[in-house]
């Protein structure tokens, strides 16, 4: 009698954690169509956006990266701003810039291309460090300051930046503090022969976003948002998150170790990763998934030889032992 009590209160706790489920599975679903043959990408840059982080997609031209930007914001429903960065690029093209008001003879704030939703900084390493650093207090506090006053972001607030390899001409790398704004660092690489034939013999990719309905009602990013923070993260599940940043701190594998911030990171990725796997809980499976993307652009190797993200990020996996 008493479990049948309780079935009424279960079936609701079911429901309501399925319906994020089928948000979620709607979006994957609609990605994958415009993106071909790169479910996994597709579903780590949708766990950091669902995470509350910023994403940073590098690769060489041409593989999709913003289109990529350009296909989130269009699900998600999200006002979209591209900022195009070059190297006289000025922050002030980026934040806004104040106008003198010949009517009330004042200055008045012109907001930039920042106050969006969803910001594209395309090809962010060919502006100088000078034009990069505009956007770290937008990407940490979600505001800006200028002209000695502090205006808020919209909410919510993502930044999805592209870059080329750091070899190619024109272009400027990002210091390792702003490249821990970023969430995560993912690339797309070329797609497969089955996937290049389907884009080939297709419509143009443009065309299907333009076609592209936003697949979110007015509400159900909210909806997603809070279910990725109520993912249960047992204890030993944080003992095992723990482990894998006091290893990389000191372990003679690494030069520096992850961050707080990072540990943070991985956390809600994780959550938003077992959201997307449409479990209730994170597994150490859900970590291991999305540490590439979230250790791999802030890791550095203590020994002479360059080793890869994905590398390093391996190492690291392998050296800590499951719970």
């Amino acid at each position: 009698m008493l479990l049948w009590n309780h079935y009424p209160l279960i079936w609701t706790l079911k429901k309501a954690h399925a319906m994020p489920i089928h948000i979620a599975q709607r979006l994957i679903d609609s990605a994958c169509q415009v993106i071909l043959g790169k479910e996994h990408a597709v579903r780590l840059a949708l766990s950091c956006l669902l995470a509350r982080g910023h994403l940073l997609i590098e690769d060489l031209p041409g593989v999709g990266k913003t289109t990529l930007a350009h296909l989130l914001a269009r699900l998600l429903g999200l006002q979209f701003q591209r900022i195009q960065f070059t190297s006289d690029l000025l922050p002030a093209d980026i934040l806004g810039v104040s106008v003198f008001d010949q009517r009330d003879g004042q200055f008045r704030f012109h907001p930039g291309p920042i106050f969006a939703q969803l910001v594209l900084a395309d090809e962010i390493n060919r502006a100088t460090p000078k034009a990069q650093s505009a956007l770290l207090e937008a990407m940490e506090e979600r505001q800006i300051s200028a002209e000695g006053q502090t205006w808020p972001l919209p909410s919510p607030f993502f930044v999805i930046a592209t870059q080329n390899p750091s070899e190619q001409i024109g272009t400027f790398p990002l210091p390792e503090s702003q490249l821990d704004r970023f969430l995560m660092c993912i690339s797309l690489g070329y797609p497969s022969p089955e996937a290049e034939r389907a884009l080939l013999a297709g419509d143009d990719r443009r065309d299907l976003l333009a076609r592209l309905p936003a697949e979110l009602q007015p509400g159900e990013l909210d909806t997603l948002l809070a279910a990725v923070r109520a993912i249960h993260v047992a204890p030993r599940l944080l003992d095992y998150l723990q482990a894998l940043l006091t290893h990389s701190r000191e372990s003679a594998d690494f030069s520096s170790g992850l961050s707080p911030r990072a540990g943070l990171a991985l956390l809600a990725a994780s959550r938003a990763w077992a959201l997307l796997a449409g479990r209730d809980h994170v597994l150490p499976e859900d970590v291991q998934a999305v540490l590439p993307a979230v250790a791999g652009h802030r890791l550095r190797t203590g020994s002479s030889g360059a080793l890869s993200a994905e590398q390093l990020s391996r190492r690291l996996l392998e050296a800590v032992p499951l719970p």
